[in-house]
């Protein structure tokens, strides 16, 4: 179901907010989107912190990348990335681009999140690959993550953050959430306290069966 102009607008504000209370980015770092009616998006400006925009400043865009509406800001430097995770998979309603601290870490360190530990990552995650560095706003960043948004949820982008989507942009951000969440947990348990209890195969394939039945 597509938002109204006006509900993706608020919305991508709302979140942006959110990002920067979780210090999920700082400064003018990450960016949003959400896919309305008429294969169209509302993506946000460039140079602009998260945590305080305005309707004004969102750019409106087909998902041929032309511009329907915009005030005085360009588009997100890294909009060609989204454009083409929408066109890649037409499910995908909504997308967030941002660097968490500790998925960052792992991203920076080139680690993937793909242990089998901890059941709600399992179901609301998958496996998280961890993608080669690519200079981020490039079409080559942008073509990488085409290859992997019809069967993942989430990646984290080497050297750079992560990016998630879903069947809407509150999921899209929730994901965001869950897998900062997931990454703590990996790195308090693997490198912190230096033990994991992993998931045997049976318990791992029921949790794919819960997911695959929310998909």
């Amino acid at each position: 179901m597509f938002l109204t102009d006006g509900e993706a607008r608020k919305l991508i504000l709302e979140i942006g907010r959110r990002m920067y209370l979780k210090n999920f980015v700082a400064a003018n770092d990450g960016n949003i989107s959400c896919k309305v009616e008429g294969d169209a998006i509302w993506v946000t400006p460039s140079g602009v912190s998260k945590g305080f925009m305005e309707e004004a400043t969102l750019v409106k865009m087909r998902l041929d990348g032309s511009i329907l509406s915009r005030g005085p800001l360009e588009p997100s430097s890294e909009t060609k990335m989204h454009l083409r995770i929408y066109r890649e998979n037409p499910r995908i309603m909504g997308v967030t681009h941002a660097h968490p601290p500790v998925c960052t870490s792992f991203a920076v360190a080139g680690l993937s999140l793909d242990k089998e530990i901890y059941a709600e990552a399992l179901v609301n995650l998958g496996k998280v690959p961890c993608l080669p560095y690519e200079t981020p706003g490039s079409q080559a960043a942008a073509d990488a993550v085409a290859l992997y948004c019809r069967d993942y949820s989430a990646l984290l982008l080497g050297n750079h953050g992560a990016v998630t989507w879903g069947k809407s942009l509150l999921e899209a951000f929730f994901r965001l959430e869950a897998l900062e969440h997931y990454a703590a947990i990996l790195l308090n348990t693997s490198y912190i306290i230096g033990k994991t209890n992993s998931l045997d195969p049976r318990q791992q394939r029921e949790l794919q069966a819960i997911r695959e039945k929310l998909s």
